[in-house]
């Protein structure tokens, strides 16, 4: 599945800061753009995959996976 996400970043003190638009708590920091838009991809995959993983953990056994799409 190829997701599109929304990185909102700025410039500030040096620093290159941004979020992740979509999903809380996806932020970085680093002294350049191209790093900045690097640490945030990384960051991303690794709050999904740990979502993934903790969502399939509460639910037991017996579930289904399914795709959705808004």
């Amino acid at each position: 599945m190829n997701s599109m996400y929304t990185a909102v970043t700025k410039r500030d003190n040096g620093w290159w800061i941004g979020w992740i638009e979509e999903v809380p708590g996806v932020n970085c920091q680093e002294r350049t753009h191209e790093e900045l838009m690097e640490t945030l991809k990384i960051t991303l995959k690794e709050a999904l995959e740990f979502n993934r993983k903790d969502a399939i953990a509460s639910v037991g056994a017996n579930f289904q996976e399914e795709p959705i799409a808004i």
